[in-house]
This record gives C-alpha cells, structure tokens and sequence, in this order.
C-alpha cells in the first residue's frame, strides 16, 4: 500500500535538506542545484532530467545578463587600478577640517564605490584598507569608525548599478531598470541618514572625532583644486553609464558596456592598465560572475520544482486563509525572515530561497514587486550586520586591523542599524520613495 506525501511536506523536505546542505560547509549553488535535481528526479521521473537544461538555455536567452560580468569588470578595474585610492585622498583634503570630516567623507567614497561597483564586499574592502587605518591613525573612535564603513559599504546593493537588485529582477522577472532607479533615492536617503547621524555624534562628542591638523590641509587652493580631479573621473563613468540610461539614450546593457568601457580608458589614463591589473580585474571578474551564473541557474530549477508542486499557493493559503493574516502582517513576517535567515546566509542564498515563494505572494496580496525588491535589499543589509551571525560581521573581522576586536565591531553596528531601520520603516509607509524616480522616467 502506497503512501501520499503532501506538497507542503514536499516543499518543507525541499527547504530542509537545502538547509542541511548549506551547514555542511557545500557551496550555495551546489546545495540548491542539488536539492532541486533530486527533488525533480523523485517527483518526475526520469523526464525531469531535461529541466536543468530547460532553465540554462532560460538564463543564456535572458539578454540582460550581460549586464552581470560588465558591471563587476568595471568596479574591479577602478579597484585594482587605485583609482579608489585617490578618491580617500580627495576626501581627506577636502572633508578633514570638520569635526568628523573624515567618518563623513568615507560615507561619501563608499556611495562612489557603490555606484562604480555594486557589490558591498569591494565597498567594505577598500573601506576597511583605506580608510579605517588612516582614521584611526588620526586618533578617531574605533568603534564608531567600524560601524561607519559597515553600514557605508550596505549601500554597494541598492545604489545602481547594484547587482543583487539585477539577480532580484532575474530570479522576481522584473525589469532590472525599473529595479536600479527604485534604489537610487532610497540609497542616497540613506547615505544622508548616515551622515546626518556621524555629524551630530561627532558634535555632542568632539573627542570621537579629532579634526585634521591645520599643518596638513594648509596648501594653495590650486593644489586642492588638483585633488577635486579624483572625484570627476568616477562621476563622468557613472554619468556615461547611469545618465544616458535615465535620459534613454542607452538601454540597460548598452549602459553597463559604457561602463565598463570608460572604467578601461580611466585607468589607462591613468597609466594604470597594467598587465597584473588586468589580469587580477580578469580573472575575479570570471569567478564572481561564474558564481552568480550558477547561482541563478539554481534558482531557476528550484522555483520550477516550487510552481509544479503548488508551494506558493500552499503558503499563501497558510498566511490569507488558515492565519488570517492581514497583507501588512504578511510583509512584516517576511521581513522578519530575512533577519533571521541573514545570521546565516547572504544575500544570493536568501534570495534563492525565498524569492520563487514571496514574490507571487508579494504580487497576489496587491505590492508592487519593485517597490518590494527595495525593502529586500535593505532587509538584507540589516540582516547581515545583525549579531550573532551576521555575514558582514565576520567579513569585517577579516578584513580590519588587529587593534578592532569582535567585540567593538558588534558594538559599531548598533546606531547604524537603528538608522537603517528607521529608513526601512519610512520606504514602507511612503512607497514612492523608491517608486517616484522609475515611475518618473518610464512615464516619459
């Protein structure tokens, strides 16, 4: 006598074993494509050998994923190629008079990395090499300065050209342009939460941040006038790729090529394009966008399992009708899963996981999924700068200098999650926050 399993028990076994896979040290795609194959295999016999091959000619057909390996290339060789370097330089000179200048000008290099590069780890990267030894050098408060390259390397994920709101359009079907202008208001409010709370702490306590000596900043205005020359570069190639889209001169992909290519002529402008840079921007270039490349292929496959075996309708059945959860409820429950899951996962995995069960959901219960896709970015971020587990945590005790213990790095990122928090709050009850600029250029 045979025995009948329930899909929600399908679906619970499916996320189980996913889950078991990832403790097991396994990498994110292998637990995933893995999972999914022997799900496939179990449910649909031998014939489901084709849907893997199914979902890779889904993901070679999809044209903006080209956008993917131009996007990295482009804020690797800015990376490799120092330009970054000179851009902490610019806002030393320009922001070390005021009390705090220094926290403040990090903040603003890491909204110029984010729009260069689009991930958090490079911002977090030459924050934690570049500027927090040179802050604490100058005498500022550890604690606080951790936390500032923390919460300034969040905004790699929301300010365009953000490549985890390029996989949320590939893995939600939503259009990755529409996606990138939604973050740019919500980013740049941010940024400025950041900055306005550093300015206050640094005015209500002036021994946390000692300003720069008069000897250092005392130089002819025409030498400052030549450090200003580091911040045009970045602006022209975010200009040349974020500009011409919005005004629609290019399209998504068009852009990122633009991107890449002025970040080329920048370096060997600035007699940088060696051979070990290009070859260094080359090879992670290649790595990172082969991850990602699976990443999605895996995604692909899982969400086929999930919308043949009917999860998502058994989920929105367990919230709408067995719960009788409001559609508010709803939202703040799938925030909260994320903060959860963020102790232990990144930001792709979560994505993988959740995003073939919410975004339906997301869409039947009457929210935009674009708007949504901005308040999962940010729900991200929190998550990964939450104790105990939280990834960036752990990536920062890397990367910092050995005087900034675990201790002080989990004590920094408690007033910026409190910020970005109260950000979180204001884009859910304002949805046109993140709404108004797509809205604005897609009407034209």
């Amino acid at each position: 006598m045979g025995y009948e399993i329930s899909y929600e028990m399908i679906a619970l076994t499916m996320f189980g074993g996913m889950l078991v896979m990832m403790l097991t040290g396994q990498r994110v795609f292998a637990a995933i494509g893995f999972v999914s194959a022997a799900a496939a295999m179990c449910l649909y016999g031998r014939g489901a050998i084709e849907m893997p091959f199914n979902a890779a000619f889904q993901l070679f057909n999809w044209y903006p994923m080209l956008t993917l390996p131009l996007f990295i290339y482009m804020g690797y060789i800015l990376s490799e190629s120092g330009i970054a370097d000179d851009l902490y330089s610019m806002f030393h000179v320009w922001f070390g008079g005021l009390r705090g200048g220094l926290a403040i000008g990090t903040i603003g290099l890491m909204i110029v990395i984010s729009a260069m590069n689009g991930l958090s780890v490079a911002g977090m990267a030459i924050g934690a090499t570049i500027a927090l030894p040179e802050m604490l050098r100058r005498g500022y408060d550890k604690v606080m300065i951790t936390g500032v390259v923390q919460a300034g390397s969040s905004l790699g994920i929301l300010v365009p050209p953000s490549v985890v709101l390029v996989l949320y359009g590939m893995i939600a079907r939503q259009p990755v342009g529409r996606l990138w202008l939604a973050g740019v208001v919500p980013g740049l409010m941010m940024a400025g939460m950041f900055i306005l709370y550093i300015a206050i702490r640094c005015k209500l306590q002036p021994h946390l941040a000692p300003t720069v000596s008069e000897e250092e900043l005392n130089m002819p205005f025409s030498e400052k006038l030549k450090y200003l020359r580091a911040g045009i570069v970045p602006f022209l190639i975010f200009f040349s790729m974020t500009g011409l889209f919005i005004m629609g001169v290019t399209s998504l992909v068009e852009s990122s090529a633009v991107g890449a290519t002025a970040a080329t002529i920048a370096a060997f402008a600035k007699r940088a394009l060696t051979k070990k840079v290009i070859e260094e921007t080359l090879r992670k270039t290649l790595g990172i966008s082969c991850m990602f490349m699976w990443i999605i292929l895996a995604a692909i496959s899982f969400g086929a399992i999930f919308d043949g075996i009917g999860a998502v309708k058994a989920i929105e059945s367990l919230f709408i009708t067995q719960w009788a959860l409001s559609p508010w409820e709803i939202l703040i429950m799938m925030q909260l899963s994320y903060i959860v899951m963020g102790m232990f996962l990144d930001d792709t995995a979560m994505l993988v996981i959740v995003a073939p069960l919410y975004v339906p959901l997301i869409v039947s219960l009457g929210f935009n999924p674009i708007w949504y896709g901005v308040l999962y970015t940010i729900t991200c971020q929190i998550a990964y700068m939450t104790p105990p587990f939280g990834y960036n945590l752990f990536l920062m005790r890397a990367m910092a200098p050995p005087e900034i213990s675990l201790t002080d790095i989990y004590r920094s990122i408690i007033p910026f999650v409190l910020v970005m928090t109260i950000a979180l709050i204001l884009i859910m009850v304002f949805p046109q926050i993140a709404l108004w600029l797509p809205d604005y250029v897609y009407s034209r």
